[in-house]
């Protein structure tokens, strides 16, 4: 074994053909099936990909080693989003799924995502038996490759996905308005997903990037702002009030205005937890990570809605959704999911969701914004990340372990660390630090109250993380 498999917040991933290599896959499925034999039976998992290169192949493999562990393999033959692949193992009561996707990471990169039988992400106990099962198998010089000419069952987990998607969303109210959007799958796993679904229901849709592309055009598939020129362009083209996108595996979205001006994930959230609040009249809950907007903290006292607060991690919500704890949950980093739904980031229903709140508000999401920081106060928030060489990572450790009472002369009023170490400054702004697990990078989460102190917040931050 080429590397250490670990799961961590999503997965394992790594880059093909280097850590990310048949030996390694080997190692890692034969993993999954001994949990799945340590649970009750019946033992059948879900074997599905994104669009990325060798994924049928990977597929396969992997449905072998399944076979040969004693573990019925179900694959799904095309590309599929990971919400679908998860409403499918809730759907067909399978024991989880195995996912070949690395999401919104650059093309180089694949990996694989477990599901557990309720369609969740694996939680750290599951995560910590598939690790050392690897490790077992690891010391014994690996697992050998399956030949086998076999054909294993499928299923296509579309019909059944979309069928769930229009009951949750106001397919006639967004035909109704007469809204056109624009859709970018980014190459990726959401074709065809949110596009037919508007179409059928008689909604005026037009589409960039609907083709495989294994290399995603030349970076990573991630809807953010700075990759979205082809969908803005669309909307001006076509006159569109909305564009909505979903990254590789189509668990994350991307939301643009009518006006061409993109809404971060934080603010898109915090929307749709009011919208859901005021359409369905739910109030049993609202989940956020500890890095995601205060915006919601508010709206939850106005709603007078419990609140959860998170680590980082979406498999955290995924269970507050399992115990119908909440009514939406979501995370700064552009995932979430609502009440009746599964315990997974779903990009599909989010620019759904964005898209039945415009055609029924009526009004842009700027607009919706603004009345929503008339309501419950304004909240800017950012993110960055620092690179630390070894001193300043050993010195920034150091200061992780500390209680902080001010930051660059502003005082600390709470020390929060739920994930990290997050900051709450005197006047409701705050900072979270996490680092990463991956690379010499910390992550700075800041939140202003105000327009004109984002970046003196931004500086400060920083300082804290360098000096």
């Amino acid at each position: 074994m080429s590397t250490q498999i670990k799961f961590g917040t999503s997965g394992w991933r790594a880059i093909v053909a280097d850590e990310f290599n048949l030996a390694n896959i080997r190692m890692a499925v034969a993993g999954i099936a001994s949990y799945v034999k340590s649970q009750p039976a019946p033992h059948r998992v879900l074997v599905g990909r994104d669009p990325r290169f060798l994924g049928e192949s990977f597929v396969h493999e992997a449905a072998a080693i399944l076979d040969a562990a004693g573990v019925t393999p179900i694959g799904i033959p095309e590309a599929a989003p990971t919400p679908a692949i998860s409403y499918a193992v809730r759907s067909l009561k399978t024991s989880g799924a195995i996912n070949f996707t690395a999401s919104h990471n650059p093309p180089e990169y694949n990996g694989i995502k477990f599901s557990t039988h309720d369609g969740a992400p694996a939680l750290p106990d599951v995560t910590k038996h598939i690790e050392a099962a690897i490790e077992a198998q690891a010391a014994k010089g690996g697992v050998a490759h399956v030949e086998s000419s076999k054909e294993f069952e499928t299923t296509d987990v579309k019909p059944s996905f979309l069928q769930r998607l229009a009951e949750l969303v106001d397919l006639k109210a967004i035909a109704k308005s007469g809204i056109k959007i624009v859709y970018d799958p980014f190459w990726g796993a959401g074709r065809g997903y949110p596009s037919d679904l508007l179409r059928e229901a008689g909604v005026a849709v037009e589409t960039v990037h609907d083709y495989r592309d294994v290399l995603f055009g030349g970076h990573a598939p991630e809807p953010d702002d700075h990759l979205l020129g082809d969908a803005k362009a669309k909307m001006k083209e076509i006159g569109a009030r909305l564009a909505i996108a979903t990254d590789g595996d189509a668990d994350r979205f991307g939301i643009v205005d009518a006006d061409g001006t993109f809404i971060q994930p934080n603010y898109i959230i915090a929307l749709l937890f009011d919208y859901l609040v005021e359409s369905r009249g739910w109030k049993n809950g609202v989940a956020k990570s500890v890095a995601t907007t205060n915006l919601i903290n508010a709206l939850a006292e106005h709603h007078k809605v419990q609140l959860y607060e998170t680590p980082v991690g979406f498999k955290y919500i995924g269970e507050l959704i399992n115990e119908d704890k909440i009514a939406i949950g979501g995370e700064e980093s552009a995932g979430l999911t609502i009440r009746g739904h599964v315990p997974e980031k779903d990009g599909v229903i989010a620019g759904l969701l964005v898209a039945e709140m415009v055609a029924t508000r009526g009004k842009s999401l700027g607009e919706q914004l603004k009345a929503l920081f008339d309501k419950v106060g304004s909240f800017y928030p950012i993110r960055e990340n620092f690179h630390l060489t070894a001193d300043t990572m050993a010195n920034f450790t150091k200061k992780l372990k500390a209680d902080p009472t001010e930051l660059s002369g502003r005082k600390v009023v709470s020390v929060v660390r739920t994930d990290g170490l997050k900051l709450i400054l005197d006047g409701g702004s705050w900072v979270c630090y996490r680092l990463s697990g991956t690379e010499p990078v910390v992550r700075a989460y800041t939140e202003a109250r105000s327009e004109q102190d984002v970046a003196a917040l931004s500086k400060a931050a920083r300082e804290f993380v360098l000096a």
